[in-house]
């Protein structure tokens, strides 16, 4: 065996050496399961962690959901109100105007448009409506909230009119007058001139029903009448004189000379001369006229009246009530018997009321039975006024309403009259075509209205309407 210089073998020193390897590879073993452990140790707490962050996620996004649900209904009972605040304000005059506008009424019987615009038809009538729309902006421009707009709305008998505006010989054909409105009506969208027909207290009725909404209506800065021949409508105008608020926005347009009872009044007079004759009418005789026949003709001889060489000067009211002259009545020798004249009657005029720009809602036709029968429907049997005349209701499941009913055409009719009982938040300033909800009150029956819990306005029932119940102080 051999040996090294220190007396010991190789043999010896090799098993020393692995008996090292033995114990470090004991202590690697114990190691690696100290390392495993700790690994294992991290991914179970990993584990737990991610369990717990999930369930706190799912908890807060059940929150989220609703806090969102809370702010759309929180979105909505705002707009809700700020709806009724608007409305309250506009009520009491508070709101701010968003359009000022100036408004005119005009009696167009007695303000008269200047000859030279009237022969030139059509034509005439653009320039009329450009130039009046132009001195109005140059006198009254209304600048706090932004440019003013111009409303001009003017009636008059213009049958009467062309035959008495041909009478004064400012115009050789009636048709110039036809031609002239139609060019009128044509230039701006809010340019009216309408033929009321020969009932001179519809003229009355229609401009006083509009003055009365205009004035209702704080985004109206300037009311212009052009009443200024007629002095029946200085009753109506004293009614403002102790109220500056109202009295400062109406101004009475002046053509011919204003009436003393206007003048007294202490409303603004101002006029237009570049548009607007400053005279009345004159009528007189065509060229193929003859002078009227005397009322009686008799049998004796009798010196023939000789008529005046000159026409008086008659007014244009003169011409329009002025009957045509009877036929000559001949005296006979034997009287002859008078049959009895039978008794004429005569219906009262009556005039349809206007609530304002949109007008009446058209009338629904409901069956009475139906009507009876869906009255029965209580609570969630109700019908949803929405879902069933303007398509799928918003709210889905959340309606507090029914959805899944079938109604007929008749219900449908039912359901639409049920809706209007409900005021427009807009009123008449509403421009939706269909819009289901009411702009006047639909209940007035014989001058009373008979809804027992009536939301509408005073002012949305026509005039004079009495109640028959008791009305809320918060729609009086």
């Amino acid at each position: 065996m051999a040996s090294n210089g220190n007396g010991h073998d190789n043999g010896q020193a090799r098993g020393h050496g692995l008996t090292d390897f033995v114990d470090r590879y004991q202590q690697y073993m114990v190691d690696k399961e100290k390392t495993h452990s700790f690994i294992q140790d991290i991914l179970m707490y990993a584990n737990d962690t991610e369990t717990n962050l999930r369930t706190e996620i799912s908890t807060l996004q059940q929150a989220l959901n609703d806090t969102r649900l809370d702010l759309a209904d929180a979105k909505k009972s705002r707009r809700d109100f700020q709806l009724r605040l608007r409305d309250n304000e506009m009520r009491m005059g508070l709101a701010p105007v968003r359009h000022p506008y100036a408004v005119l009424l005009i009696d167009g019987d007695g303000l008269i448009f200047k000859e030279h615009l009237v022969r030139k038809g059509a034509a005439g009538g653009k320039k009329a409506a450009e130039e009046l729309h132009a001195a109005v902006i140059d006198k009254y421009s209304y600048t706090e909230e932004g440019p003013i707009d111009v409303i001009v709305q003017i009636v008059a008998n213009v049958s009467g009119l062309s035959k008495a505006m041909r009478r004064d010989r400012c115009m050789d054909d009636e048709a110039n007058l036809y031609d002239f409105i139609a060019g009128f009506n044509q230039v701006k969208a809010p340019f009216h001139f309408a033929d009321i027909g020969d009932k001179s207290e519809a003229v009355d009725a229609k401009l006083l029903c509009s003055a009365h909404f205009h004035l209702r209506n704080v985004s109206c800065k300037f009311l212009l009448m052009g009443v200024s021949h007629d002095a029946s409508y200085a009753p109506y105008l004293d009614h403002f004189i102790h109220d500056d608020s109202i009295k400062q926005r109406i101004i009475v347009i002046e053509g011919c000379p204003t009436a003393q009872e206007i003048v007294d009044t202490g409303i603004t007079v101002t006029s237009f001369k570049d548009i607007f004759r400053g005279d009345k009418l004159k009528v007189q005789p065509l060229q193929s006229e003859t002078p009227p026949l005397s009322e009686t003709t008799q049998t004796t001889s009798s010196v023939p009246s000789v008529a005046p060489s000159v026409a008086p000067s008659v007014s244009y009211a003169a011409i329009t009530q002025t009957r045509a002259s009877p036929p000559p009545q001949i005296t006979l020798p034997i009287p002859l018997k008078k049959a009895p004249t039978p008794a004429r009657t005569f219906k009262p005029v009556t005039t349809v009321w206007n609530p304002g720009p949109r007008g009446l809602d058209p009338p629904i036709q409901i069956n009475q039975a139906v009507l009876d029968k869906l009255k029965t429907r209580t609570g969630n049997e109700k019908l949803c006024n929405n879902h069933f005349l303007r398509g799928p209701c918003t709210k889905g499941d959340d309606c507090l309403f029914d959805h899944k009913y079938k109604p007929t055409k008749e219900e449908k009719n039912v359901i639409a009259f049920f809706a209007r009982l409900s005021p427009c938040t807009k009123g008449q300033q509403c421009d939706i075509d269909n819009c289901i909800y009411g702009h006047h009150c639909p209940s007035v029956t014989n001058g009373i209205c008979t809804h027992p819990h009536c939301k509408f306005r005073v002012d949305e029932h026509p005039p004079g309407t009495k109640f028959k119940h008791q009305r809320h102080s918060d729609w009086s």
